[in-house]
């Protein structure tokens, strides 16, 4: 029930403005189309209570209603009986008669789609049906010239006002997806890339490098002994390790580099266009920021960071050997005592 009343409260309050500029704008049609046929004076009380009254009225209803969605359709299909009784009141006079209807299935459709605008078609319908008891049927088939200039503004307004609200729509729509889009691919505790993603960055990495001469390398980044500290001194300190890892790596990385969190205590890095000698030094450089970094939960703590290193190679046959070279070059960095930068070239190791 909430998100129905969010939602309708989004779209009662984008349909206010537009429900009240199109029905003062229809105020105008409409005041033309019946002057001529001098109708009872509660006929004019009425039309300014629909047009100046009503929206308003409508807009609360949408605010304090159970179901803020369903009181704004309700009030589309209260719009388009409305405009099927001033049809009937105007003896279907075409340019008046047509304008009005048009506008509010306008409005129907794209609020919601063919189901909908059937929905007020019917309603349309009712509102023709009661006119035509209420008042004597006849019909007009000439529209004057001050009938017809009556008719411009909401045929000039109102549709430039709808695809305004509509555009709008699309804007926030496109923003939301590209904000989901995002947080799909990012990983929650560290804000780096998580691992579906990383590996897709991997991919294209992948493919850039065996296009042409660029070079690459990617590290696999391991915490020493993080079950240890888990265990010691708690998930929570647990997960501000993992933070200031991740932190370390946006401070310490360049713009083209690509970060993200492979699993649990494992992060992983794609080093575009940066040779092995001078990966090797980035890494035991951000190794060392990282064994520097002092905990408030215990200031004797320190973290130390096994990594292995891995540069692109011709032979490698896809994305997945390439990323095995690293998690070799990982392997070796970890059983020859960790804190250290491991590296893989070809089928030989070097730590340092």
């Amino acid at each position: 029930m909430p998100a129905a009343g969010g939602k309708g409260l989004s779209l009662a309050s984008r349909l206010y403005k537009s429900r009240t500029l199109g029905l003062t704008l229809g105020f105008v049609c409409v005041v033309f189309g019946m002057y001529p046929l001098h109708p009872p004076t509660w006929v004019w009380v009425w039309m300014v209570i629909n047009a100046f009254v009503w929206p308003h009225l409508a807009f609360q209803a949408s605010r304090h209603g159970a179901n803020s969605l369903r009181s704004e359709r309700r009030n589309l299909l209260f719009d388009s009986f409305c405009g099927g009784f001033w049809v009937g009141a105007m003896h279907f006079n075409p340019l008046p008669s047509v304008t009005t209807l048009s506008m509010m299935t306008m409005n129907n459709v794209a609020i919601g789609g063919p189901r909908f605008m059937l929905l007020g078609w019917v309603a349309q319908g009712l509102g023709i049906g009661v006119s035509l008891l209420v008042f004597a049927p006849a019909f007009i088939a000439v529209t004057t010239q001050t009938q017809l200039y009556a008719c411009l503004p909401i045929l000039m307004l109102y549709p430039l006002a709808l695809g305004w609200i509509c555009y709008r729509q699309a804007v926030t729509l496109a923003r939301h997806k590209r904000e989901l889009l995002a947080l799909s691919r990012t990983d929650s505790l560290s804000g780096l890339l998580n691992h579906g993603a990383w590996k897709d960055h991997l991919e294209i990495e992948f493919q850039r490098c065996r296009r042409g001469p660029a070079g690459a390398a990617i590290a696999l980044i391991d915490i020493d002994h993080f079950k240890i500290i888990n265990d010691t001194y708690g998930h929570v300190t647990g997960d501000i390790v993992l933070r200031q890892l991740s932190k370390v790596l946006r401070q310490n990385l360049r713009t083209t580099d690509l970060a993200g969190r492979y699993g649990g205590d494992e992060f992983c890095v794609i080093l575009p266009d940066m040779p092995l000698n001078r990966a090797t030094e980035v890494m035991d450089a951000l190794r060392d920021r990282f064994n520097a970094l002092a905990y408030v939960q215990d200031p004797t703590l320190r973290v130390s960071l096994s990594i292995g290193l891995a540069p692109y190679q011709p032979t490698h046959g896809d994305a997945t050997s390439w990323l095995n070279d690293a998690d070799q070059a990982l392997y070796e960095a970890k059983s020859s005592g960790r804190n250290r930068v491991s590296s893989v070239q070809g089928s030989w190791l070097r730590s340092i």
